[in-house]
């Protein structure tokens, strides 16, 4: 019998360890009771923010797929209405994240990433849920509460993601 063997490098290390990082502050907003459906205070994109930061595009998006799969994993949630809201809001921030990435720091940091990447993940929620578990013009109404709750966890988690960056200067620059 043949045997592949995988080895980890450096890299794959640090991704596990952000991933772990973004499921535990998963299991946090998981605990916390929710105004509306589908509004939570996203503690585990602050971990995407300052992989996206630290170490470019390509990580952060590693961890936040690893996220979202890990989450939907441990909650009972995969393949689940709940898991594809998940993954179309994990995608279309990070869909917005790519551009943004190529921006210069001086003038757009964590902040401004984390507020647009809030509104295209709430964004591309409110479509799956529109077009697809709830098919109803009425859903339009929910736009104007979600996108409050969006730009409001998007601040705070940039802030947070920009404060804990500011604490903890790095020689490592993003790939």
């Amino acid at each position: 019998m043949s045997r592949i063997e995988l080895v980890a490098n450096a890299e794959d290390h640090r991704i596990a360890r952000l991933a772990a990082a973004a499921i535990g502050l998963a299991c946090l907003d998981a605990a916390i009771p929710s105004p509306l459906p589908g509004v939570k205070p996203g503690f585990a994109n602050i971990v995407t923010l300052i992989a996206l930061d630290r170490y470019g595009w390509r990580t952060a998006a590693w961890v936040a797929g690893l996220r979202v799969v890990a989450s939907s994993l441990l909650f009972g949630q995969l393949l689940t209405p709940g898991f594809f809201l998940g993954a179309a809001g994990a995608l279309a921030s990070l869909l917005v994240l790519a551009p943004w990435s190529r921006l210069p720091r001086q003038w757009f940091g964590p902040v401004s990433a984390s507020l647009l990447a809030a509104l295209a993940h709430i964004g591309a929620q409110w479509l799956v849920a529109r077009y697809w578990l709830v098919p109803s013009p009425g859903l339009i109404y929910l736009l104007p509460p979600l996108a409050s709750a969006a730009l409001l966890s998007g601040l705070v988690n940039g802030l947070i993601a920009a404060a804990w960056l500011a604490r903890h200067p790095c020689s490592e620059t993003a790939a």
